[in-house]
């Protein structure tokens, strides 16, 4: 089982595809630590041997902000804009969508709970 970055790579699926359960991993920065580590991007995950799994592990912790640290860092950008009060800032305090989509027919579930959808019938009171 290879474990990077305090998350278990499916064993079943190539290493290319494994590496984006890691948060702030997607599929071209994938490709990218494959082919810096010189790892085969098609192999899978449960054939990797120790010493391919000690240089992805290496490579992704040291080279890239992933996991706690860039959901920390992404938190507080977002609390940084609140705080300053500007467009943005507003829309995430409020809880509406703050990159200009529309609110009148869409986002409901940005909008969660704030309204009732129409035709949804009330249990009778008794």
């Amino acid at each position: 089982m290879a474990r990077i970055a305090g998350v278990d790579l499916p064993r079943d699926k190539r290493i290319e595809i494994g590496l984006t359960y890691i948060y702030g991993v997607g599929f071209s920065r994938s490709q990218e630590i494959l082919e810096k580590t010189g790892v085969d991007p098609n192999i899978r995950v449960k054939d990797l041997a120790d010493a391919d799994v000690i240089k992805l592990r290496e490579t992704v912790e040291g080279d890239y902000l992933i996991e706690g640290d860039l959901r920390r860092q992404v938190n507080m950008n977002i609390k940084r804009l609140m705080d300053i009060g500007c467009y943005r800032g507003r829309r995430h305090r409020v809880g509406l969508p703050v990159r200009g989509q529309r609110t009148r027919t869409n986002s409901r579930t940005r909008r969660s709970g704030k309204r009732t959808i129409a035709g949804k019938k009330k249990p009778p009171r008794k």
